[in-house]
């Protein structure tokens, strides 16, 4: 069994390599779609489930994005990913990205739950 600190080093590589798939004119459409949902994931600020909810909140981390990632890496053919992660090997060694408008779905996703709520209560 892999454990965690292997897990974490895999995922902080293959996060770079999904990010060049996707720009990547070989990688299918539904290998792009769900990329782009697990890169925007991976670089918003914005968790699905916020860090500061106890237990949850830091579990969304720990299993959602390596599912994302690795449905993801399964859609691209396998082939065209090893390019991918040997393009990687350099491209993030400073650190993650951090751009604003990756937070944009999930706020975005917040302010629909949200907004359904509300309805919901005032019903």
């Amino acid at each position: 069994m892999i454990d965690l600190k292997t897990r974490a080093k895999k995922l902080k590589s293959d996060i770079p390599a999904v990010f060049i798939a996707l720009r990547k004119k070989e990688t299918p459409v539904i290998a792009k779609l769900f990329a782009g949902i697990t890169i925007g994931y991976a670089l918003s600020p914005i968790d699905f489930i916020p860090d500061f909810i106890p237990v949850i909140g830091l579990l969304d981390d720990i299993i959602l994005l390596p599912i994302l990632v690795a449905i993801t890496i399964k859609l691209i053919p396998k082939e065209v990913f090893q390019q991918c992660r040997i393009e990687a090997e350099n491209l993030w060694r400073k650190g993650k990205p951090k751009r604003w408008y990756f937070a944009i779905p999930i706020l975005l996703l917040w302010i629909i739950l949200i907004l359904l709520v509300i309805k919901i209560n005032q019903s």
